[in-house]
């Protein structure tokens, strides 16, 4: 069963009508814990993303990672610029997108915290591929970036990285956050 909504047009004074089913949550006036309810249920793939440089090291959890195009090859990174890590990042200007792989919820969880950089290291094993940054040995996928440009995008930077090296391991499922929680995707494909 479907339900008529009206709303008058914040931009323009005049009424829209659309059609939603009855159990359809909508929001015309978004805030910010709707919108994080909205995005929670957006799932996504967990990365730890980390840094090595003249700043330091350093590393934090994001699901908010995505393509941008293939040619050159680029990624997007968001980081928040209250994050502890933040000037790191900033600096260092290299970066490494480590996709966990779905037994790796406790790393995501010690990257996530306010656990000292130090310990976080050292709970797993890494390498280095092109630019220096630490790359998980067990991941998923590792994509080894240099950060050619930021746009600041209220409390955090759109981080545009250009990927210089790749390393996969393709026989893992990723990790993904949905729903505020962790879950592994079932093999369907």
């Amino acid at each position: 069963m479907m339900q008529m909504i009206k709303q008058e047009s914040a931009l323009a004074g005049e009424i829209i009508e659309f059609n939603t089913p009855c159990e359809a949550n909508v929001h015309l006036e978004i805030d910010q814990a709707i919108f994080r309810q909205g995005m929670s249920n957006l799932g996504a793939a967990v990365n730890v993303i980390t840094t090595k440089g003249d700043a330091g090291q350093a590393g934090f959890t994001a699901s908010a990672v995505c393509s941008v195009t293939d040619s050159p090859p680029t990624l997007l990174v968001c980081l928040n610029r209250a994050a502890s890590v933040y000037h790191i990042f900033s600096e260092n200007k290299v970066l490494c997108v480590n996709t966990l792989g779905s037994n790796q919820a406790e790393l995501s969880n010690l990257f996530g915290g306010k656990t000292p950089m130090q310990q976080r290291f050292a709970q797993a094993e890494w390498s280095e591929l092109v630019t220096g940054s630490p790359v998980l040995d067990n991941a998923l996928i590792s994509f080894d970036c240099e950060v050619v440009s930021s746009q600041v995008v209220g409390s955090h930077d759109v981080l545009f990285c250009q990927v210089k090296a790749i390393r996969h391991n393709p026989s893992l499922n990723a990790l993904l956050y949905f729903k505020r929680s962790y879950c592994e995707p079932q093999n369907v494909c």
